[in-house]
Order: structure tokens, then sequence, then C-alpha cells
């Protein structure tokens, strides 16, 4: 009997030996003479145990990670193909706790199936919500991504239908959507796993918005440090088009970014793709009025957009009935840092930071106490330890003063230093700022003077207001988030860890 064999692509997996481990288990099968077919899956995002090679078995699939090439003779010997007992073994992998404990939604087919099998992709769900979708009509596809409550994953959070039906409503002679795949937040890898493990969920919501919103053409904008996932979307644009799903109204293709973290921001990213600068555009108009060459452009992230299948075929009230009143869905929380069980997580909007971290994390690597968790990217803010206990969702998250963001949430142990992580956020502000407008482009380069200043012990109390001064003239004087929320970070720190700058509680009280 052929036994199947899964192991993953995912760059993640391959970069600590996932592609090593797939040609010592061939070159071990053919030596024993025993029929083997290896899938090379994405991945669960269960990096802990990467690589996590799966047998399929009756009843599912049965896990074992991590997995070298010197481990893999020894898993002959068990008879691993059969789902054999082994000390690299981890169950059926619906079952792993870390996996378990998930609600996957737009994730759902991320490392079960072999991303470029358009086959394997309808089997597991796929390409069900399109045809749906057409007999639906662009009217009520519309009205049901706002019913779904969908809001943009990409780290604003703007609710998804307003875009649509702004484009929808815009009158031109052509209309584009373009998905911004320019992930350069740190710690975050959620688009990077839909590309590279389930790309045709990205094209399928890219058709179904088209449909919707009159789009005939459409951009994937992929930075450039992401080659394995712009090869595996060349190949499922061209499975699909082959297929017949691409080119007939609506086609697509993928534009390489240059490495400009500032092409994040959806106007700077038109800029590149339109062959300039990568520099942030005044607002308004707005894309869905004005984006790409000057016509209305839908813009979303790679997340927002392979969401949109499962709302189309499960409904809105389904999508709309996870989170909370005001959040609604899940949202794939990308877990990095000093954690024990790093990875994607996808849960529900609500869900608490203790939740996440101390629970389905497993607390941190290096064994020793939580000091401080930054949400939301290099701009979000760093909360301290007691605020385990707070929900992951828009509106909390802003009335707490931090950003959800796009998802990422960096752990740090006691040994952290927080002066010197404020530091590096306003440093990497200044190398990446656009130099477009005068806050970000001065204010950063400013900020790191006064950061320095302060740790210096140099005129403290008057360093001090001078950071807050700039911090607010950067945050509301910024022509993007960029500028406008690098004071996030700065300010979380200086208020929820004073002493690592040699402040007292007076000294933070003072800053109002």
């Amino acid at each position: 009997m052929n036994a199947q064999v899964f192991v993953p692509r995912d760059s993640s997996a391959v970069s600590v030996g996932a592609d090593t481990v797939a040609q010592a288990i061939a070159r071990e099968a053919e030596r024993r003479a025993l029929p083997v077919t290896i899938v090379r899956n994405g991945s669960r995002g269960a990096y802990a145990f990467e690589p996590m090679v799966e047998i399929a078995a009756s009843g599912g699939r049965i896990a074992y990670g991590p997995v070298t090439p010197a481990d893999v003779p020894e898993l002959f010997d068990a008879n691993f193909l059969a789902g054999g007992a082994h000390r690299l073994g981890l169950g059926p992998a619906e079952r792993i706790p870390f996996l378990a404990a998930q609600n996957r939604v737009t994730f759902a087919r991320a490392g079960v199936i072999d991303p470029l099998s358009i086959d394997d992709y309808a089997a597991h769900g796929g390409f069900r919500a399109l045809p749906r979708a057409l007999e639906m009509g662009g009217a009520k596809v519309l009205e049901a991504i706002k019913a779904s409550g969908l809001r943009g994953r990409g780290g604003a959070g703007f609710p998804a239908g307003i875009k649509w039906e702004t484009t929808r409503n815009a009158v031109a002679e052509r209309k584009f959507i373009v998905c911004n795949a320019d992930e350069g937040d740190s710690g975050t890898f959620a688009d990077r796993m839909i590309l590279e493990g389930d790309p045709f969920a990205l094209i399928e919501g890219m058709l179904i918005a088209a449909a919707a919103v009159g789009a005939s053409y459409g951009y994937i904008y992929i930075r450039s440090e992401y080659p394995d996932a712009c090869r595996t979307m060349n190949a499922a644009i061209a499975a699909a088009r082959a297929a017949g799903y691409l080119g007939h109204g609506f086609d697509l293709e993928i534009r390489v970014g240059a490495g400009s973290y500032v092409c994040g921001e959806e106007t700077a990213m038109l800029e590149s793709i339109e062959g300039r600068r990568g520099m942030v555009r005044h607002k308004p108009p707005v894309p869905a009025v004005s984006g790409l060459f000057g016509l209305p452009t839908l813009v979303h992230n790679v997340v927002t957009l392979a969401s949109v299948a499962a709302i189309i075929e499960r409904g809105a009230d389904y999508y709309r009935a996870l989170g909370t009143a005001s959040s609604a869905g899940t949202v794939p929380f990308q877990l990095a840092g000093n954690v024990k069980r790093p990875g994607l997580v996808e849960l529900p909007l609500g869900a608490t930071l203790r939740e996440l971290v101390a629970g389905i994390g497993a607390g941190t690597a290096s064994g020793r106490r939580i000091r401080a968790i930054q949400i939301g990217g290099p701009l979000g803010a760093y909360v301290p330890a007691s605020s385990m206990d707070l929900a992951l969702d828009y509106e909390t998250m802003q009335a707490a003063g931090g950003i959800l963001g796009h998802g990422g949430v960096v752990v740090f142990d006691d040994t952290v230093d927080m002066a010197r992580m404020a530091r590096f956020a306003m440093e990497f502000c200044a190398v990446e700022s656009c130099g477009k407008c005068t806050p970000c482009r001065i204010g950063s380069v400013r900020g790191v003077e006064v950061i320095d200043a302060i740790i210096a012990r140099r005129d403290k109390a008057a360093s001090l207001m001078l950071l807050r001064d700039l911090c607010a003239t950067m945050a509301n004087g910024s022509l993007c988030a960029l500028g406008g929320l690098a004071p996030l970070p700065v300010m979380s720190a200086v208020r929820h860890f004073p002493e690592d700058f040699g402040l007292s509680a007076r000294d933070v009280a003072a800053l109002g």
C-alpha cells in the first residue's frame, strides 16, 4: 500500500531542514523498497515542531516532529508509515494542544493540503464560494461582507464592506484589486503562510471581490524577502488560469516589492506598482475612489481577502457570531519572541493575552517570567505582564492605548532592557521613513537623540518633556502610520517600565 507522507514546504520549515528531511524519507523508502508518496504541504504554523512530518492514517493524520534527517531510519524502524509509536510522535495532528485550542477558519487548509493542487484545494472546500457568489450577484455579496463585520486584517481594522461599497459605487472605465502582501512587520508571517500554504484561497477571495466591485484586473504585491511565496503564487496563478478561473473577465499578476517597509502602507504600495519610489500619498482621495493609475482600487491584505470565501460559503451570520459584538471573526495571531510554543494561532477576536501567550504559547522559552509583550508589530505598544487579561480585539486594544495591527505578538522575559527596545522602535522609524513628511523624517531622528539623552541622564526632566511633545507631534502630524504610530512603543515603554530609563513614578506622572 502506498503511504502518503506530508513534509512542509513552508519557508520557515525549510529553514530548519524540511527539504533535507523530505529527501531523506524518499531515499530511505527507496532503500527499503517501500512505496511512498511525499506531499509537500504548507505549514500548520506549529513552529516548535517543525519540520513536522505527517502520515495519512485511517481517521486522520499522525504527526511527528521536529524531525531531522538522522531521525528518518529510526522512524522507518518504528513503522511510522503506519502511525507507529516513536519518541517524536505527536499523535493525531488536530489533537496537538497547540492546534486543538484554535478555531481555524481562514487557515483551515493551511498545512493540510498540497498548496499547488487545485484538486486538493477543491476536495477541502475550495472554489465552492465562487459559484455561490456569482449566483448571488455583486450587490448581495457586498451586503454579506458588510453583515459579516469583516474588518481589514492588515492593521487599521477598517470595515471591509465600506471599502467594497465605495469601490463598487465609483464610476470608472476600469477598476482594480490590489492585495498588499508586503508583510514587513517583525514577528509576523500570516500572509506568507497563506501565500505559501493555501494560495488558491487568496485567488478565490480576489475573484469574489472582483465580481462584487466590478474590477477586471488584480495585483498581488509581495515583498522581495519572500521568494518562496512569489514562486508559489506565480505557480498557483498559472494553474488557476489553466483551469479557467482566471483570464475570463478577471486576471491578476504578481508585483515584487523593492524592500521598503513603508510600502506596506497602501498608497506607497500603489506608487511602487506604478513604477515610482514608494512614498505615501496625501489622502483624500482614498484608493477606493482614485487609486492605482488614478482609478478606483480595492486594497486589502492577504488575510482579509483569504477570509472572504469562508464568509460567502458559511454565511455572514456564522462569521459575525465569532469574536465580539464589534470585532467579528477570527484573527491569526503570530506568536514570536521568547515564547516556548511560537507559531500561528487563529482565535476569535476577544481572546485574552493570557489564553494566547501563557496558554497556547506555554510561556517563555527561557523559563523566566514574562516582563513585556509587544502587540501589533514594531509600531505596537508594549504591555506589562500585569496586562495578561487584556482582551485582544480592536476596541479593547484602542482603549488600552495600543493597536491590534496585523496580529503580531512578541514576548520578552525579565532580561529585556525596555529603554533599548524603545530606542530601537524610534530608530526603526528613522531608518524606514520615506522622508515625505517632516514629523516622521525629522521627528524620528530627534527622537533617537532624546531617548539617548534620557538614558544618559542628561537634563532628564527637560528631555522627558521634549520626548512627550515630539511624540505628540509625530502622532498627530505624520502622513501615515509609520510616523503616527512610532510613539506607541516608545511612550508605552516609558510609562510601564520607567526604571529602565532611570525615571521615577513621579517623572512619569509629570507626563500627564
